[in-house]
């Protein structure tokens, strides 16, 4: 029996802190591999506000109200990060964050316009997923001259979204200056599947995932996600983390993995500015 620690404020504060930092060392190693892209981030409150361009996804916070109670000032300083680099202000917030926080939210003009799932699940080194598997798949850490290799794999298995593949292709170069772990899985000595690891407060966070069409349902997504939840517990990790669009196949695939819904986010975003 697996024995989950609560789904409470210290969990969600772990959490949240684990994928602020993982966006942070995003920041930080695409301005190595692109210094004239700009890309910044900064903290205010215990908030990180992340930089990444005006369109990425990266462009936000996290960790809104978490750490401590939330000031008009606070929002302000947040605000001004994005609007002096022509981004729309966008915070992912925690339902567990502090009241002042939603308050701000409401009273500023926000808008809620997504919604998130942080599952999570205690691991170990020795941890076996309660599935079949394909001892035919090899999954390791790439070497450092395989960021290439890892980053047309990945765009591979988003073929069917030709609009991603430019953005992913500078992922691997930004993983290549990045403290992200990269993993791949293999059959018959071919690559098939990637899969990305950040570790920070002892939870390992989960992402990266891809599989080429051709190899799907053979196994690499299971490989990979038992091998980086293992590897992570061995480098002091007590939790495992991911997040996932509510009710998508994604969260399905993870609950039968034994992840839990820790709480559900809500992405909020100031009106009237850049969209």
């Amino acid at each position: 029996m697996i024995n989950y620690p609560f789904a409470d404020l210290e969990l969600a504060r772990r959490l949240e802190r684990t994928e602020g930092l993982a966006n942070a060392e995003f920041v930080v190693a695409r301005k190595k591999a692109f210094p004239d892209w700009n890309a910044e981030w900064t903290e205010v409150a215990g908030t990180y506000a992340m930089f990444d361009g005006p369109s990425s996804p990266c462009t936000q916070t996290f960790g809104l109200g978490m750490f401590q109670e939330l000031t008009a000032e606070h929002m302000d300083r947040l605000e001004l990060f994005f609007q002096q680099r022509g981004a729309a202000v966008f915070h992912e917030v925690c339902p567990m964050a502090d009241q002042s926080a939603f308050s701000l939210l409401n009273e500023r003009g926000y808008k809620p316009i997504e919604f998130s799932n942080a599952l999570y699940r205690p691991i170990s080194a020795d941890l076996r997923l309660d599935a079949p598997r394909n001892e035919q798949v090899h999954v390791r850490l790439i070497r450092d001259d395989e960021v290439n290799l890892w980053a047309e794999t990945q765009v591979e298995g988003w073929s069917e979204f030709p609009e991603a593949v430019d953005f992913l292709r500078e992922v691997g170069k930004v993983r290549a200056a990045s403290k992200s772990l990269s993993f791949i899985a293999e059959l018959d000595g071919k690559p098939i599947a990637t899969g990305a690891l950040s570790i920070a407060e002892g939870v390992a966070l989960l992402a990266g995932a891809s599989t080429i069409p051709s190899a799907r349902k053979q196994g690499a997504q299971l490989a990979l996600l038992e091998n980086r939840l293992r590897y992570a517990a061995t480098q002091g990790c007590t939790i495992g983390m991911m997040v996932t669009l509510p009710g998508s196949g994604s969260q399905r695939n993870a609950e039968r993995h034994g992840f839990r819904v820790a709480y559900t986010r809500t992405k909020w975003q100031l009106q009237g500015g850049p969209q």
